[in-house]
């Protein structure tokens, strides 16, 4: 029963990892198009539904480190995911005032990569049971370049949807309601960018600590 179980996870993490996989390739590949045929002010609205699926597939990921299928903890997984669903869905599909912007690209291209490098490691190791050395280092080399310009990325795209955040006042809650409950979604948005501050730096300094085991483990081997 146990290696029966141990087969099904297999194949199931196989395929999610692949599927996403094929998805942030599609991403990858559209917005490159149409940087070079149409530039960067049409690069969302070419990479829109590839990007929204694909990202919004991470959420499994969260489920997966809950229920034990994976062992990377959901301390650190959590806040990765959450951040990204919020620029996708809370920044960048609600305000369409900031999608020409040429940042759009560099997070689109920066998010891409690492998710085309970490996906296909995953699902190397979960359908072959290995994955060659180059790809290990990729996938725990990458990010020393690709997470600075996702993080400034994302960071200007909030500061830059602040002023139609505020505008709008899309998602915000006013009193008097019978909830007797109010929201700022404006302030939200001002407290995410706070996140950033102490976050980033935390989440690199994980990430390099984690490269660190990573490839010394891949030496000793």
């Amino acid at each position: 029963m146990a290696c029966f179980l141990t087969g099904l996870r297999r194949i199931y993490l196989s395929i999610y990892n692949w599927t996403v996989f094929i998805g942030w390739f599609q991403v990858l590949f559209l917005a490159l198009k149409t940087l070079k045929e149409s530039g960067h002010e049409h690069v969302y609205n070419a990479v829109e539904k590839p990007l929204l699926l694909s990202q919004s597939a991470a959420a499994l990921e969260i489920l997966h480190g809950l229920i034990g299928l994976v062992r990377s903890p959901v301390s650190s997984t959590l806040p990765q995911v959450g951040s990204r669903l919020y620029l996708t869905w809370g920044i960048l599909w609600s305000f369409p005032e900031i999608r020409t912007h040429i940042l759009v690209s560099s997070l689109v291209i920066s998010w891409s990569i690492t998710e085309i490098i970490r996906y296909s490691f995953f699902g190397m190791k979960e359908a072959f049971g290995f994955a060659p050395s180059w790809h290990l280092w990729l996938r725990y080399s990458s990010f020393l370049v690709l997470y600075p310009t996702g993080i400034s990325s994302e960071v200007g795209l909030i500061y830059l949807a602040l002023p139609y955040i505020k505008g709008s006042e899309k998602y915000s809650v006013r009193m008097p309601n019978k909830w007797n409950f109010s929201v700022d979604y404006f302030y939200l948005a001002i407290l995410a960018l706070g996140f950033y501050v102490p976050g980033s730096p935390h989440l690199y300094r994980y990430m390099l600590a984690q490269r660190k085991r990573a490839l010394s483990k891949s030496k000793k081997e």
